[in-house]
Parts: C-alpha cells; sequence; structure tokens
C-alpha cells in the first residue's frame, strides 16, 4: 500500500509498512527468525557492507520483520525514518549516540521516568558525556543551561509519572536556537494523542514495551528521525556530516540526506551497540499497534473517569492528571494532545508513605508491576522502586515524593476500578 496523506490514523496502524510476503502471501507479517541472509553473489554482499545498496544482512542490523515496525512508526509519527532496538533505555543512548563525544552535554527535563534520571546522570558519564536537568517550564532557565558543548535537549511528550504536559514548542524553539535536536520521548502519549514532530521535535523515542505493544509481553524501544535537521548546519555532528573512517570516508548526511540519521543508526549504532529488537518482539508490537487508536481512547476515557473521582476524593490531597479542568497543564494537554492527556498520572495519599504501601498492597484488580501502558490498570509507588536511586529532592522534582502513587489506568470497566480503588483508601486509611 501507498503510505500518504490520504490514509487516516485507524488505516496506518493497521496497514503502514506491512504488504503480503512475497513468498507465501501471507498476510500477516510473518516472524523472519534468522540471523543471515543469503547473498546473490559477492557483488552484491559487497553493495550491502558499503551502504551502496539497502537489504539484509545480519539480524543485529536488519531485518524484515523489525523493517515493517520500523517504517509503521516512523509513519505514525510523521517520520522519515526509524530504528527499534531492544529497549526505551536503548533507545535513549542510541538517540543520543551519534550526536556526542567526550565532553559534551544534553539538557534534560527534571521531570522524567526515574530510570532515565538515573541513566542521564550517571550512566552516560562513563562515555565522558553529561547531562544538565532543567525545569522545563523555566524557558530561560532552559537557555541558561544552553553551552557550546549542549548537543541535545530531552524531555517526555506527557511525563512519567506525573503525566505533566510539556510545552513541546517552546522548548523546540530554544533547541533552534541553539542548533541542536530537540529529542521527545513520546512513550505516555503515543503518536495517536500526540505527533512531537508537528511540534518541532528532531527526534522521537518510544518504550515500544508500553502502549505501543499494550499487552505486557515484550520489550522494545524505537528512535523516530523527523528528516528536518540539518547535520551539516555546524561542526556539532562530525558523526553525520564528517567523513566516517568505517565506511571508506562516506559521509553520512551528503549520502544520504533526510535519512543520514536513522542509516547511522543502523550501520554504526545497532552495528558497533548491538542493541538489536528480536523479530518475535516486533511482531507482539505489530499486532498491538494494530489496535492502538481503540485502547488509546478507552484508556483516556477510564482515566478522565477515574481521575475525576480521585479528585473529589477526602483521602487523597492532589491528582496530577492533565485532563482535569483543575490542571495547571490542562490548557496545555488540549493543544499538545487534543484527543486526550494519556492515561497516566499520580495521587498524593494522605497519610503519606506508609498509606501508599498500604493502598498499593490492598488493590485487586490492579496489579503492583513496574510497567506501565498495559491494557490491565496498574500502580506502583515510585519513591521505593522506579525512583528509589533518587535522592528526595529529585524525587520530588520528578513528581514522585513519598507519598505519590503512580497509576496508569487500563482498559477494564471504570466502575469496578472506581470499586477497587475505594476499597483499597479504605484500607490505607485504616
Amino acid at each position: 500500500m501507498t503510505d500518504g496523506p490520504t490514509y487516516g490514523f485507524d488505516t496506518l496502524q493497521i496497514h503502514a509498512g506491512a504488504r503480503p510476503d512475497p513468498a507465501t502471501g501471507a498476510r500477516q507479517t510473518p516472524i523472519y527468525q534468522t540471523t543471515a541472509y543469503v547473498f546473490r553473489d559477492t557483488d552484491h554482499a559487497a553493495a550491502l557492507f558499503n551502504l551502496q545498496e539497502v537489504g539484509f544482512i545480519y539480524s543485529r542490523l536488519t531485518n524484515p520483520t523489525v523493517a515493517v515496525l520500523q517504517e509503521r512508526i516512523a509513519t505514525l509519527e510523521g517520520g522519515v525514518g526509524a530504528v527499534c532496538c531492544s529497549s526505551g533505555h536503548a533507545a535513549q543512548i542510541m538517540a543520543i549516540f551519534p550526536l556526542m563525544g567526550p565532553g559534551k552535554n544534553i539538557i534534560a527535563s527534571t521531570r522524567l521516568y526515574g530510570g532515565t534520571v538515573t541513566q542521564f546522570s550517571q550512566t552516560i558519564k562513563r562515555f565522558g558525556w553529561s547531562c544538565k536537568f532543567v525545569d522545563f517550564d523555566d524557558l530561560d532557565a532552559v537557555r541558561a543551561a544552553v553551552d557550546d558543548d549542549t548537543r541535545a535537549i530531552f524531555g517526555e511528550a506527557i511525563a512519567n509519572p506525573g503525566g505533566y504536559i510539556m510545552d513541546v514548542r517552546a522548548i523546540a524553539d530554544i533547541a533552534d536556537e541553539a542548533g541542536v535536536p530537540l529529542i521527545i520521548d513520546n512513550t505516555s502519549a503515543t503518536p495517536y494523542l500526540c505527533r512531537p514532530i508537528e511540534h518541532g521535535a528532531t527526534l522521537v523515542v518510544h518504550s515500544t514495551t508500553k502502549y505501543l505493544t499494550g499487552n505486557g509481553t515484550v520489550t522494545g524501544g524505537c528512535v523516530v528521525d523527523s528528516g528536518k535537521f540539518d547535520w551539516s548546519a555546524n561542526d556539532k555532528f562530525p558523526s553525520l556530516s564528517q567523513p566516517e573512517p568505517a565506511y571508506h570516508g562516506l559521509k553520512f548526511h551528503e549520502t544520504f540526506g533526510a535519512l543520514a540519521y536513522t542509516f547511522h543508526g543502523i550501520a554504526i549504532g545497532l552495528r558497533d551497540l548491538g542493541m538489536t529488537m528480536n523479530p518475535q518482539a516486533a511482531h507482539y508490537t505489530l499486532m498491538g499497534i494494530e489496535t492502538l487508536s481503540l485502547r488509546m481512547d478507552r484508556h483516556v476515557a477510564n482515566a478522565r473517569k477515574i481521575a475525576e473521582w480521585l479528585e473529589k476524593d477526602d483521602r487523597i490531597d492532589a491528582v496530577t492528571y492533565a485532563g482535569l479542568k483543575s490542571s495547571p497543564y490542562y490548557e496545555r494537554g488540549t493543544k499538545l494532545c487534543p484527543k486526550g492527556a494519556g492515561a497516566l498520572f499520580t495521587i498524593a495519599v494522605k497519610g503519606g508513605y506508609e498509606a501508599c504501601v498500604k493502598l498499593v498492597e490492598a488493590l485487586e484488580i490492579f496489579s503492583h508491576v513496574a510497567n506501565l501502558g498495559d491494557t490491565r490498570s496498574l500502580v506502583i509507588h515510585s519513591a521505593s522502586t522506579t525512583h528509589r536511586q533518587l535522592s528526595t529532592e529529585q524525587q520530588v522534582a520528578a513528581g514522585a515524593g513519598p507519598n505519590v502513587v503512580r497509576i496508569s489506568v487500563g482498559t477494564e470497566d471504570p466502575d469496578d476500578l472506581i470499586a477497587d480503588l475505594d476499597q483499597a483508601l479504605s484500607k490505607a486509611a485504616g
């Protein structure tokens, strides 16, 4: 099928990137469970290894099942290409890898998933990189944080765990002024609710483990390239603009144009980092995406109803859901995510840390797991789990203080979910 503006999201989520299998006519994308691919002859092999021809060499680099998923996610996000990898965390490293060098830094929002904060504040130091964390609602502070060594700005469209809405356009303007790419983690929103590229983002990353797959079965990640950034505008990105020794001096941007970043992600990133998505995981995610819009509509409707109920409950101090009219992010949310503010938010429970623990342990339908974006409703006390490695000050800044519980609303009957929360809150209060 020819993908284009004549097709709606519901059609593209089923058909983009997929074609009947040429060998068998199979309509569903097959799982190509193979490590290697036979070359036609030595010239064909040489052309593939020289990046003179696109094709399949070895499944650490490219795989037909994964290729369909890459094209589908890129299409839904409005990008020119994508690279899938083994997890959302892998996608984040893959995203910044072509941009960085020793002594270089990124600027990131303080409102990020705790694991991302740890990755950016601790792990990337081992590469000689660093990160500056800034409140993205303070635009002057973001501008002030940019220096000559800054190579990217990173934020979440809908922040995990609090569900805060980022002003993508305003931060994109700052990135443009600085001549660096804006990277947006769109995991919590999905391209159905938000398309960051339309608001100025250069790159989009996903933990495909979450809403895109939607059934809690496999891990995966994806980096989507808008194709709009000029990697040769200055000397900040030599990996993309300068000769690459491993490919006989080939210049990625000069050779591949808008697809330079995507080709680099495969030819260098996957080749050398090896953060490969396996074809079975890609297959599960492809099947999940086929119902993405249907699920997200239900997720949002359920989240809105439950958040409105929680907001009126005397056992709750605060609800952070941006879909509530009382939220300071409500107006921003209607612009960035017109179909809804997602289904992830936090509640501040009266009674603090101990009450949060009792609440989590008393819930019956909600599953206590370190995940989000499942059809099942999920809950976790972030301060003692996903954000445990952070200081109390960092936890509070990230929206994961000791008195806070994160809720990922699923697609069950909302009245059943409310009843479950009600009985658990009663036990927590008692």
